[in-house]
């Protein structure tokens, strides 16, 4: 039943999972103790609803213009229920920005399984990547993506190499200058949160390692189940398969890696795992099982959220 519902992409169910994000979110603030309404903490929570809303929706366009998913309306549906696993989330403007510039440089990364303008599609992926680093340094880390990116499809071309880093340059120019001319402290910021800390020890409660644990779980039985079925997809596709798997793996990096560890740090793996549940889900199986799995992944994440408020 619940397969069903979303199995179409229709207004309604992009209507119905907006309304479901309004109502978590709704939820989530107002179990925040000693918030002051403003106008600027009203303006702050407007900004976050539409990145968020932006990132669904730019995660949805990606896989299906790519031909990566059937018309339906499962990956926003899985973003939404992978967001509510922490739901501190919404909270965190600089992270929701940054993912949301990182799946901007996916979109032009995927879309390099089309031969056209593929040097425009890298120093734009590149571009994005160094933006989202600016709202969270370690989302630099992606930029190996372009890289394994230039492999697949242009590897023969020596000059697209070199299109990060002109990428680089260009950005740290217009970083420098806005330094400079507002003195924002761009650069010092970005120095300070240049750091490294590999330790996990920061739960403030055993919810928010319950939560996680389930969510490993999940992305565990997902990932593996995708890897080893890339073989079966259509070929034209298998890079584009890869490069979701690797971004994937990418994102926990930056989770391992970055300073003032938090579960929220997990978002850049959101886009990615969405679409890893909605090739399985849209995958020819028995319906029980599904349905189960589906299931599963609802109960979890209500679970994870509840828990954490």
């Amino acid at each position: 039943m619940i397969t069903s519902l979303f199995k179409k992409s229709t207004p309604i169910n992009y209507a119905f999972i907006f309304l479901m994000l309004l109502f978590f979110f709704g939820v989530y603030q107002f179990q925040q103790v000693g918030s002051v309404f403003s106008i600027g903490f009203f303006v702050k929570k407007v900004i976050i609803i539409g990145a968020i809303t932006a990132s669904f929706l730019t995660a949805n366009f990606i896989i299906k213009k790519n031909g990566l998913s059937k018309d339906s309306a499962y990956m926003i549906l899985f973003y939404l229920l992978l967001q509510l696993f922490f739901p501190s989330i919404m909270n965190n403007l600089d992270l929701i920005i940054s993912n949301f510039f990182i799946i901007l440089a996916l979109r032009r990364l995927i879309s390099l399984q089309s031969p056209k303008s593929p040097k425009e599609k890298i120093f734009d992926a590149s571009l994005w990547i160094f933006v989202a680093s600016l709202f969270h340094f370690w989302s630099i880390l992606f930029v190996i993506l372009v890289f394994i990116s230039i492999l697949f499809h242009t590897a023969r071309d020596y000059r697209t190499w070199f299109l990060p880093f002109i990428a680089f340059f260009t950005s740290s120019m217009i970083f420098i200058l806005i330094d400079l001319v507002l003195h924002k402290n761009i650069i010092a910021n970005l120095i300070a949160n240049s750091s490294r800390d590999f330790e996990i020890n920061y739960f403030a409660n055993n919810y928010q390692n319950l939560a996680i644990s389930l969510f490993a779980t999940i992305s565990l039985y997902f990932t593996v189940y995708v890897v080893f079925t890339i073989s079966n997809r259509p070929i034209i596709l298998h890079s584009s398969y890869k490069k979701i798997v690797a971004a994937f793996f990418i994102g926990i990096a930056v989770f391992l890696i970055s300073p003032n560890k938090s579960n929220d740090i997990l978002i850049f793996t959101f886009a990615p795992l969405a679409f890893m549940i909605t090739l399985f889900t849209e995958t020819p199986q028995s319906k029980m099982k599904r349905e189960l799995t589906v299931g599963i992944v609802i109960l979890c994440s209500f679970f994870a959220f509840f828990s954490q408020l």
